[in-house]
């Protein structure tokens, strides 16, 4: 692929800079992870959407801007090099709109993507159960049919953002008795302060409510909330797993802007003859700059009619692991005040302590890798 941006992208990646520079809070807001936090990077969303920079790539009849996948890899890079907050809508934005965009009706488009455009409404995901967490075919939530649509009752666990969102979405088995496990499940959609939802937060390391279960006693969500076909849901997922996995949950520019901070960290705290972390700081460097090529590959490779396919699964190790390890070079380049310490680099440490295990664990990953990719034979499960 050509590396080289057109003189129209080098003008996007300008207007996108000069704005950013005009709006970004001077000063980092409180973590998106507590109350107040959460309500300040609402603002900070609506604040984006006024201007159509919240889904730069959506169509602007939804509040986009209509660009294509290399304009938002480019609009990425400078957000997160200026320092902007973290997404709160993030679920929303790179989960349930790729889906409604393949699967959805025009209705549910219209109804549901503006609203989440502007942050109004705040999405979480609710797909793993106690015995459903990457084996997420098992889930034992149930749909059952009603007048006018359906009543889920279950129990959801780890369920991001649900703490203080809005509405969520996940997967709930409709049809009992088919002969496999991914057969008969629906997409639906629910309203997390409708009649029969408990929301229980569950704390972090540090405290903070980053997830949340979710129980369920017959919780009536309407026709117009199923997305797809009832009972082909599993087919449905797989779009938002493909998504999750691949391009659009972390982008390169998220660990370009990252790696940038750590060199500047080392040289405010770090130690030249300490050459063993000095070398993982440049490694640091090197593996968000091969992340940023893989990444365009990949895309122009997807702009060219192909699938995102088993590929996804490559992203999803890399990137899971990096951010682990950029964040270890920076708590040992801070000493024991980084851990100590209530910093971004403390909370970022907590955060991508949970990268191999959500969005499919590291294990099935590798499973897919192997298989599908590599064509070696499946392992004993």
């Amino acid at each position: 692929m050509d590396l080289d941006h057109s003189p129209a992208d080098e003008a996007f990646r300008a207007e996108a800079r000069a704005w950013l520079a005009a709006h970004v809070p001077p000063a980092p807001l409180p973590s998106l992870e507590t109350e107040e936090g959460f309500a300040a990077h609402r603002a900070w969303e609506a604040e984006l959407a006024a201007d159509r920079w919240s889904v730069v790539s959506w169509p602007a009849e939804y509040g986009g801007r209509s660009v294509g996948l290399l304009k938002w890899l480019i609009f990425e890079e400078e957000y997160y090099a200026a320092g902007a907050p973290g997404r709160v809508s993030q679920n929303g934005i790179s989960l349930l709109a790729p889906t409604l965009f393949d699967h959805g009706t025009e209705e549910q488009r219209a109804r549901i993507l503006p609203p989440m455009a502007s942050g109004e409404v705040i999405w979480a995901q609710a797909w793993s159960e106690p015995e459903a967490g990457s084996d997420l075919a098992s889930l034992r939530s149930r749909a059952v049919r009603t007048d006018g649509g359906w009543l889920l009752s279950g129990q959801k666990t780890w369920s991001s953002r649900a703490a203080f969102a809005d509405r969520a979405f996940g997967l709930f088995r409709s049809e009992p008795d088919t002969p496999k496990p991914h057969q008969g499940l629906t997409y639906v959609m629910f309203d997390l302060r409708a009649p029969g939802v408990t929301v229980r937060p569950i704390g972090r390391l540090d405290g903070k409510p980053a997830f949340a279960e979710l129980f369920l006693d017959e919780v009536f969500v309407p026709d117009e909330d199923v997305i797809g076909e009832p009972g082909q849901g599993w087919r449905v997922a797989m779009s938002t797993a493909g998504n999750e996995r691949g391009l659009t949950l972390r982008s390169p520019g998220r660990f370009l802007a990252a790696a940038d901070r750590l060199i500047d960290l080392w040289h405010t705290h770090g130690d030249s003859t300490d050459t063993a972390l000095r070398d993982r700081v440049a490694d640091a460097m090197i593996g968000a700059r091969a992340y940023q090529l893989f990444t365009y590959a990949h895309a122009s490779r997807f702009l060219q009619g192909e699938p995102l396919g088993p590929e996804s699964s490559l992203n999803k190790v890399f990137w899971s692991e990096y951010d682990i390890a950029l964040h270890e070079t920076a708590l040992d380049l801070l000493g024991p005040e980084g851990e100590l310490a209530d910093t971004d680099w403390s909370e970022g440490y907590v955060f991508s302590l949970a990268g191999p295990v959500y969005a499919g664990t590291n294990e099935i990953q590798r499973d897919i890798i192997a298989e599908r990719l590599l064509g070696l034979p499946k392992g004993r499960r």
